[in-house]
């Protein structure tokens, strides 16, 4: 153990004993289930039509019953919110009605940044939702907004456990910002939620204010520090709900596309395409989705990364039909993805866990390139105490991927309090060539409010041709987590067999034992409450060794200790000893024919990181990490800043660099990432990403004009372009013109 190490390790200790005497003063003395249970509003139906102007002037409104008193959870917990939130609800036969009057008495330094639809909502002024319509205390809808109008809203299932941002809903929202406040107007029609069959209806229902210039969150059914407004379980309710209809639930949605395509060498290739989704409530708590000739053109380019592992990066999944009712579809605890590196991320290219089903492995190429699907459909929902998912896509033949058919299937059972337990099989069928099967079981337990176990077992099945070799092909994982106001932990050991042959997840490495810990520790000095809102000092520990008692592979540790200032500027220093034994010489820079060979290697890191205050209209974001890198040594450096003028422009820019020194070579990698959104009002947007990075030698451009014209019905306007870095020569140009209209009955 290096000194560095040992001083960290020490001020840890000393850091927690300390923190245990000197921390803030307690949170006010709460009965948190006394105050869910006294959450509760009638429902009362509106006698006449709601304009959503924000007035809140309609007669219906002097009748609405009121929730009022938010207690904070951040930062002071257990506390009156510095101003109140006053909330009214309303329905009738079409849908339920929130009115909000967020007080203020200093509108002028009401903070909003954005205009956009899923704006971000934790750098603003913000009101949001969640109900949990079928009033099971796992699951819900949350809906978020500005005080500018914007919206974001979200399916949320297992408490937050799965989030879905990317979930769309028809729903509408109207706001005013006057002398004392800001108030909103929200309509959410009953046809954009699932809920139960009953005549008489008890809803969960909780919301929460986001004060930003004082970085507060309060709610009306009071949370403790560490949980967010997904907690359903200790939600308020809205009770007497009568005679919601949800109607036929029937959307179909189709697209006109016409693209315009130029290949370097290749003449000008011109397309058109026609497609269309189709949305039917099977019941109340049931959706079956059909699509044909299913098209992604619109969706965000990704964003690149500079990958110095001998395993593949982790793209997230950004298409909208295979991320509405993804929750369903999770398997395991849903934790994030490998060791970490703490709340700041410290650690860079860091080793990622497994995912059992991965929907990028459908209709994208490793490369990220689009392969044409011709139909597909889904199934998903809750009947009683199951969730059901199926899932079936055909792939249309393109250059080496042969036609291909996907399918997943998912039970899961709700049990005790808050767990449950499932099975999933997936199924992948390539035309001419053989299957890809994998089944496996899983559990999740949370108990006595704070800690969770989580067990999952898998198997895959392919011929022996397709995975050769000797092993098993099992995968299991046990972990468990812990988390209360001062003490954080968790803890798992996963396998996977050397055949484990899973195409339908992610997979970075077989054949591994790997064992995981983390601790840390919450404190908030009273001594610097003024300034400091939290210092969380923490270790981390992640070991790879071979199946079956072999040796090790890797080993990731972190000593970080980050802390948050009061306007929530991040501060993050640690260092990250690893260990990587290598078995075959691998390419860490193919272009430059620079690799790693076979031997043992201990390096470390050292780092110090800084986020600024992300809701100013000037931030950044620093990093510098310099250590030794395999049998050399790396420097790292990241700058970026985002400058928000106004609620209209955004614009940000960030370079990455990386300089590597190694026995085989020297090289640098520079990866440069710039943003420019313009929001012309909160239904047209123009977003540009542009991207230069070294590494593959190319310059790309990705620029969307999105015009919503109708509820979740917009017109795309994308222009893709790529160049090579060096030469200026053009690789690909494309421009997209797509229309979609949303039918809702």
């Amino acid at each position: 153990m290096t000194p560095l190490v040992r001083l960290f390790a020490c001020g840890l200790l000393l850091a927690s004993a300390a923190g245990a005497a000197a921390q803030a003063p307690p949170p006010t003395v709460i009965d948190y289930e006394a105050a869910r249970r006294d959450r509760k509003l009638p429902a009362v139906t509106a006698q006449g039509p709601i304009a959503l102007d924000g007035r809140l002037d309609e007669p219906s409104w002097a009748g609405a019953p009121l929730a009022k008193g938010f207690v904070q959870n951040d930062p002071r917990e257990g506390q009156a919110a510095t101003y109140d939130t006053e909330v009214k609800l309303l329905y009738d036969d079409r849908a339920l009605y929130i009115g909000v009057f967020a007080r203020d008495p200093e509108p002028g330094q009401i903070i909003v940044n954005e205009l956009r639809k899923d704006f971000n909502t934790g750098s603003a002024d913000g009101f949001q939702v969640v109900i949990d319509t079928f009033h099971d205390e796992r699951n819900g809808y949350q809906f978020a907004i500005n005080p500018m109008g914007a919206k974001w809203d979200a399916q949320m299932s297992n408490e937050g456990r799965d989030s879905n941002a990317n979930w769309d809903g028809i729903w509408g929202v109207g706001t005013r910002i006057g002398d004392d406040g800001w108030y909103a107007e929200i309509e959410i029609p009953f046809k954009t939620l699932k809920f139960g069959p009953e005549a008489m209806q008890t809803w969960g229902i909780n919301f929460q204010r986001r004060l930003r210039r004082l970085n507060e969150n309060s709610y009306w059914s009071p949370l403790r520090r560490i949980h967010q407004l997904s907690r359903v379980s200790m939600a308020g309710t809205v009770d007497g709900l009568q005679g919601l209809q949800p109607g036929a639930n029937i959307r179909v949605k189709p697209y006109a596309l016409a693209n315009v395509n130029r290949l370097a060498g290749v003449a000008v290739d011109q397309d058109y395409a026609a497609g269309f989704d189709v949305k039917y409530g099977v019941t109340s708590g049931l959706t079956w989705d059909f699509t044909v000739n299913t098209d992604f053109s619109q969706v965000e380019a990704d964003e690149q990364q500079v990958n110095l592992t001998r395993f593949s990066l982790f793209f997230p999944e950004k298409r909208d039909f295979f991320l509405e009712n993804s929750g369903v579809f999770q398997f395991g605890s849903g934790s994030e993805r490998g060791g970490g590196g703490g709340a700041g991320g410290g650690r860079q290219n860091q080793s990622q866990d497994m995912v059992f089903f991965f929907s990028r492995q459908i209709g994208l190429s490793p490369t990220g390139s689009s392969i044409p699907l011709l139909a597909g459909t889904r199934l998903t929902g809750r009947v009683g105490g199951w969730s059901v998912g199926m899932l079936n896509i055909q792939q249309r033949e393109q250059n080496l991927s042969p036609s291909t058919n996907f399918t997943a299937l998912r039970l899961r059972r709700n049990i005790l309090a808050n767990s449950d337990v499932g099975v999933m099989l997936l199924n992948k069928e390539p035309k001419g060539a053989t299957y890809n099967r994998a089944f496996g079981a899983d559990a999740n337990f949370r108990f006595f409010r704070d800690l969770t176990m989580n067990f999952a077992t898998a198997r895959s099945a392919s011929p022996a041709a397709r995975v050769p070799g000797e092993g098993d092909d099992w995968y299991s994982k046990s972990s468990f987590g812990y988390r209360d106001s001062f003490w954080e932990t968790r803890g798992a050991y996963q396998t996977i067999g050397s055949r484990f042959n899973d195409e339908m997840g992610f997979v970075p490495r077989t054949g591994v034992d790997n064992a995981e810990f983390y601790l840390g520790t919450h404190l908030r000095p009273k001594r610097f409450q003024s300034w400091l809102r939290e210092s969380f000092p923490h270790f981390q520990l992640e070991n790879f060794t071979e199946r079956n008692g072999g040796g090790l592979q890797s080993r990731y540790m972190d000593w970080h200790w980050p802390i948050t200032l009061q306007n929530s500027t991040f501060i993050e220093v640690g260092t990250n000893p690893n260990v990587e034994v290598i078995d075959e010489r691998f390419a860490i820079n193919a272009r430059r024919r620079i690799y790693v060979e076979p031997g043992r290697y201990d390096f470390k890191e050292h780092f110090v990181l800084v986020n600024t205050n992300s809701a100013a209209p000037f931030s950044m974001n620093l990093r510098y990490g310099i250590g030794d890198f395999y049998e050399g040594y790396k420097h790292s450096y990241t700058l970026g800043g985002t400058l928000r003028l106004n609620e209209h422009l955004n614009v940000s820019l960030s370079d990455s660099i990386n300089d590597i020194d190694l026995d085989s070579g020297s090289f640098v990698t520079n990866l440069l990432t710039a943003r420019v959104n313009y929001y012309f009002s909160t239904k047209v947007f123009v977003n540009a990403l542009v991207q230069y990075n070294t590494d593959t030698n190319q310059w790309s451009s990705n620029v969307r004009l999105d015009i919503i014209h109708r509820p979740l019905s917009d017109i795309y306007l994308v222009y893709n372009e790529r160049h090579d870095s060096r030469s200026g020569a053009l690789i690909s140009r494309a421009v997209i013109a797509k229309m979609t209209y949303l039918l809702a009955f």
